[in-house]
């Protein structure tokens, strides 16, 4: 990923000295098992422990010449550890390194996104209890609908993004595995209470079977989960800013002191932020075709997947973990504007209160298409200008002939679509 879209500590992470080290944990943890196990002298490990180091300019050259990353790097290690490095790797295959180092990474990665989308959690809900009863404009196909509050639609991220948190959480277990079963994964040369004792001391757990790889529809799962978790950031980023919009104009990303936002117009206030967590979540989505065109794979495995892998899976976990730093900064300096909201409830005289009204009206008349048709009139004229719908029906005498002023006034209260706010909250936060 270009440094622009990476975060120091999920950029460490990925950076080759970590892969390289997390190599070499994986192992490390295969050696100590051994001499756990008298399978190598406990001498031979102490010295490996000890000695244990790799030179990245060193793999590189030895690379480009063996055309092998796995062999370069154990060749650079047996260089800093002498001749027990003959007891590395033994019995081992390249890929039970590589897949149970990349669960490593991986694990880490997902406990840095997920700290990420429990700060964003929290602010949603603040935010949400803030807005609870303010009222707005609820649109349907982009239209004015009926009155909601922000509250609610704040509700509904809070909602979706704990879903998205718990979607990747069981992803990310899926991934927490690791495999130290051999080149076919059937255990010819080494012992299966290698893998399971390995496994044990890294914090994964064991592959219930192998073959030369951990199976990658783990792996999938793992970029799916966050390409919904970006997707749902992309769902927040565009109704911020569709309410950004000047017409509209009832939330606004911050704008920052001294920020500029055109370089031909200044009077703009654009939500670039809001635009970039959509580019980054077409980007997350792209990579799913990839991870799931990684799952099958000839016999009992090919490398095909693996160039991918190189490239989809850090840069999946950094997108995402810079989504959701910024989408974090958008919820901090979230510009709400609640009269502005009230205004747009209002404009055409109202005509978001049409149903309430048809309600009514229905009731008394006893037939709901005369009704329909008493009521839709008149908003139909409130869009011609002049005057506004709540005057248009209170000049209507079909209607007037059957409902009084203080019967009319009472179908624009907002106060009734309010009503039920709280037991949506309590359902959704809790008392």
């Amino acid at each position: 990923m270009i440094p622009r879209y990476t975060l120091p500590e999920m950029g460490a992470l990925w950076s080759e000295e970590s892969k390289f080290r997390h190599w070499l944990e994986v192992e490390l943890a295969v050696c100590r098992a051994m001499a756990e196990m008298k399978q190598i002298p406990m001498t031979a490990w102490r010295t490996i422990k000890k000695k244990a180091d790799f030179d990245i300019k060193r793999i590189n050259e030895i690379e480009a010449e063996t055309n092998h990353d796995v062999i370069a790097f154990l060749t650079s290690v047996s260089e800093f550890v002498g001749p027990e490095s003959k007891y590395i790797h033994f019995g081992m295959t390249s890929s039970d390194m590589l897949d149970t180092a990349l669960s490593l990474q991986m694990t880490k990665a997902a406990k840095l996104i997920d700290k990420r989308i429990g700060e964003a959690l929290t602010k949603i809900k603040r935010l949400a209890k803030k807005y609870k009863k303010t009222p707005m404009i609820g649109r349907t196909h982009g239209v004015a609908a009926e009155p909601t509050t922000f509250g609610l639609k704040l509700a509904v991220w809070y909602t979706e993004l704990k879903r998205g948190r718990e979607r990747f959480r069981i992803a990310a277990e899926e991934t927490r595995v690791g495999a130290i079963s051999g080149a076919v994964g059937n255990f010819a040369n080494i012992d299966p209470k290698i893998e399971t004792r390995v496994c044990r001391h890294l914090g994964l757990k064991v592959a219930e079977v192998s073959t030369q790889v951990i199976q990658r529809d783990r792996h999938a799962s793992y970029i799916s989960a966050l390409a919904i978790l970006a997707t749902t950031l992309e769902k927040f980023g565009t109704e911020i800013r569709n309410l950004h919009r000047t017409e509209i104009g009832e939330v606004m990303e911050g704008f920052a002191r001294g920020q500029k936002g055109s370089s031909a117009m200044p009077h703009k206030k654009n939500p670039i932020t809001a635009e970039r967590l959509a580019g980054l979540a077409r980007l997350m989505r792209g990579f799913t075709v990839t991870a799931m065109e990684n799952i099958p794979l000839w016999h009992e495995r090919d490398i095909a997947h693996s160039s991918a892998e190189r490239v989809i899976i850090p840069d999946s976990a950094i997108t995402v973990d810079y989504a959701l730093k910024i989408f974090n900064d958008v919820l901090d300096r979230l510009a709400v504007y609640p009269q502005r909201m009230l205004d747009n409830i209002f404009i055409y005289g109202g005509i978001v209160f049409s149903q309430r009204l048809l309600l009514k009206l229905t009731d008394v008349l006893g037939d709901r298409d005369k009704a329909y048709r008493m009521v839709q009139r008149n908003a139909m004229k409130a869009y011609q200008g002049g005057l506004g719908f709540r005057e248009l029906v209170l000049d209507d005498a079909e209607i007037r002939n059957v409902l009084d002023k203080a019967e009319i006034d009472a179908c624009f209260d907002l106060d009734y679509y309010l009503k039920n706010v709280d037991k949506i909250f309590t359902r959704v936060f809790g008392k």
